[in-house]
């Protein structure tokens, strides 16, 4: 079996590729990742097939036939997308339906993965919900958001009016090692450890949710193998920005130094997932293994 992995050097993409090739070594991987800064391509086993190119420009002669497609490839930083959102357009839209229309002309096809995001949902503040669950409407906030909503709705067209076999991961923020330093917690840490200031966004209490990123991937393949629609991938742990630096000042046994600078322009308020679909599918077992606090204890005392 093949498993193409679009964006395969990616924080998240590499952490699938390197699960996968540790656990489960019959399945072959092909990666594909046009490298942009976000990107390592030291971040996977030298052995896995690495082809450099944009999604964009790929041809079945690229790649060959495959079996799985798992399309992490996407722009993902909101702030860039505000500032420009047509590469947003190019990787997110175009990309994936690039993808899609690939996987259509394998011959032993058995199915499309997308992976997608909690912030297609929206602003929870606004919507006046207290989770968002997977058949929600989805009210994107940014260009960001939006191209990934869009992404999904071709995901669901494409099975509706071809047949493709198709997953569709919404996952909350991931945290763990190699994420790139431009994310919230890299940043987080790097000014603690170098003894400068945080910055947070406006008031800082902005809610998310985080997932030890190795859980997510472990989450994605499982589903890969048996489940198809939509699966909402959350862990319940969900912290203001705030009481991120508040437990930090405790675990290091001192005052942090934070500073508020202007919020970014749209920022949603509350992200929170609804994840019993996911739970009935492991039938109440522990869905992760590492919590957000277990994590920043370890990187920082």
């Amino acid at each position: 079996m093949r498993i193409l992995v679009t964006g395969g050097c990616g924080f998240i993409g590499s952490e699938f590729v390197n699960y996968v090739y540790q656990n489960h070594p019959q399945y072959e991987i092909v990666v594909v990742d046009k490298l942009t800064y976000a990107a390592d391509e030291f971040s996977i086993p030298s052995d896995v097939q690495l082809i450099k190119k944009d999604i964009c420009d790929l041809t079945l002669e690229d790649v060959g036939e495959f079996n799985y497609c798992v399309n992490f490839a996407a722009e993902s930083h909101v702030d860039n997308s505000i500032k420009d959102g047509s590469p947003f357009v190019k990787t997110n839209v175009m990309g994936t339906y690039n993808m899609l229309e690939l996987s259509k002309k394998c011959s032993n096809f058995i199915k499309f993965v997308q992976i997608s995001t909690d912030e297609v949902y929206g602003d929870l503040d606004i919507a006046h919900k207290g989770q968002s669950v997977e058949n929600d409407r989805l009210i994107p906030s940014s260009y960001y958001s939006a191209t990934k909503a869009a992404a999904d709705e071709l995901v669901v067209a494409c099975t509706h009016t071809y047949g493709l076999p198709t997953l569709i991961t919404r996952t909350c923020n991931n945290f763990g090692d190699r994420q790139h330093n431009e994310k919230f917690l890299p940043t987080v840490i790097d000014s603690v450890i170098n003894n400068r200031e945080i910055p947070i966004y406006g008031d800082g209490n902005q809610i998310r949710e985080w997932i030890w990123v190795n859980d997510n991937v472990r989450m994605i393949f499982d589903l890969m193998l048996s489940e198809y629609g939509i699966f909402n991938i959350g862990s319940g742990d969900t912290w203001a920005n705030m009481q991120i630096v508040k437990f930090i000042n405790r675990i290091i046994e001192r005052d942090v130094k934070y500073k508020f600078v202007a919020d970014r322009l749209g920022h949603d308020r509350r992200y929170t997932l609804d994840s019993d679909k996911l739970q009935m599918y492991y039938k109440k077992s522990k869905l992760t293994t590492k919590s957000l606090m277990q994590y920043l204890k370890e990187q920082l005392i």
